[in-house]
């Protein structure tokens, strides 16, 4: 399998466990020291990015990951696409499309995110 088609597996597979709300499916696409960066600029670690659903404070109504582009460099991956999600934070509407940054590594012959960073998508450069 390619590792084109292995990334697009685990970005379905984290998209997947964000809908659900799902930290355990969370923890198993991640490696220990995964790291987040929102869109505000604030980190998260994985233990903070695991927590995030706890409570119902975080709910994700839809995720769609889309017009990636993967760059393989054997045991690490970069691939930047597109985020759009419906979600809520704590009842406030957290909509939004963000362009996203997702870092893969290859451990024991699997890739797990080792961080993702989102930046809001507030204007397109004009066509060049």
């Amino acid at each position: 399998m390619s590792t084109d088609t292995e990334i697009r597996e685990l970005a379905a597979r984290w998209a997947a466990a964000e809908i659900a709300g799902d930290s355990a499916a969370m923890a198993e696409v991640t490696v220990d020291d995964f790291t987040m960066v929102g869109p505000a600029g604030f980190v998260l670690t994985r233990e903070q990015w695991l927590h995030r659903y706890d409570g119902g404070r975080l709910v994700t109504h839809s995720l769609e990951w889309t017009d990636a582009q993967i760059r393989d460099y054997g045991d690490t991956a970069v691939s930047i696409g597109v985020h759009t999600q419906k979600a809520s934070h704590e009842g406030s509407p957290v909509d939004g499309s963000f362009r996203v940054t997702h870092i893969a590594v290859r451990r024991d012959g699997a890739w797990k995110l080792a961080g993702l960073q989102l930046s809001p998508m507030a204007w397109r450069p004009p066509a060049v």
